[in-house]
């Protein structure tokens, strides 16, 4: 069964009418959780997609790091989602580096992003004990 976490992020993901990017779609997941609303989440996350908007470490990630921490997480929980997404990617964590990673693979962007948002999602539900 799906949790709720990760039926919304993929709910925006897929949203027909907002185009939700890597960050703003793992916020906006988690907003009430983190006692924030959806818009502020969605602000939050503007200029962390696509790694900073250059490339950098990934969206999923990087707002992963600040739900864990809005939700109280200290670095025990931090060190387990940094290391669950590294160990899912062979180390990589930067945009770049996943992108072309997954290109070479054959794969599409839009299904990888997805794929590292949903990736996200469920460690943090994990780590946070969410279920």
């Amino acid at each position: 069964m799906e949790n709720k976490y990760l039926a919304r992020a993929k709910q925006l993901r897929n949203h027909p009418a907002i185009r939700y990017n890597c960050a703003q779609a793992l916020l906006v997941t988690f907003a009430d959780a983190c006692g924030i609303s959806e818009e502020k989440a969605f602000q939050l996350g503007t200029h962390f997609g696509g790694g900073m908007k250059m490339a950098a470490t990934c969206g999923a990630i990087t707002s992963g790091l600040m739900v864990i921490g809005m939700m109280g997480g200290g670095d025990s929980q931090r060190q387990a989602f940094v290391s669950a997404m590294r160990d899912g990617h062979g180390g990589l964590m930067d945009c770049a580096d996943l992108l072309k990673k997954n290109k070479e693979m054959g794969g599409e962007r839009k299904p990888h992003c997805d794929g590292m948002i949903y990736e996200a999602v469920s460690h943090i539900v994990r780590i946070m004990e969410l279920l």
